[in-house]
């Protein structure tokens, strides 16, 4: 399976906490990041991610192109609702790219580990029908 990882700024330690408590079943994936989220991730768990630019130099709409190809299976961003910065990635455009093409996203740390849980058991074999 492929995943996209991204993080606004406050919630990138969430993506490394989260990452790090999961690597064993990150690691049988193909992962993609914007750049800084994908750096971090990188460093703290040694994980192989593929690094698009950073969220403010069209990191997400990099993504977003993986997904309007199909290239895509599952997009985890942990978004901060209360006090994201004007140059940080917008999800508005990748929310509606993950409901066209039926793309699971999920936006925070809960569905993160509903998600991952789910990964591990099988439960995505639907992406290969």
């Amino acid at each position: 399976m492929k995943i996209a990882l991204i993080a606004h700024d406050k919630k990138k330690v969430d993506m490394i906490n989260f990452t790090v408590a999961y690597t064993s079943i990150l690691e049988k994936h193909t992962l993609f990041a914007t750049g800084t989220t994908g750096l971090k991730i990188q460093e703290a768990t040694g994980l192989d991610v593929e690094r698009f630019q950073s969220g403010p130099l069209g990191g997400d709409q990099q993504i977003g192109a993986k997904i309007a190809n199909n290239e895509m299976d599952l997009v985890i961003f942990f978004r901060d609702p209360l006090t994201a910065q004007p140059h940080e990635p917008d999800i508005t455009a990748l929310m509606r790219l993950c409901d066209v093409y039926q793309i699971p996203l999920v936006t925070n740390l809960g569905g993160a580990e509903v998600m991952i849980r789910a990964l591990d058991k099988g439960l995505f074999e639907w992406r290969n029908v």
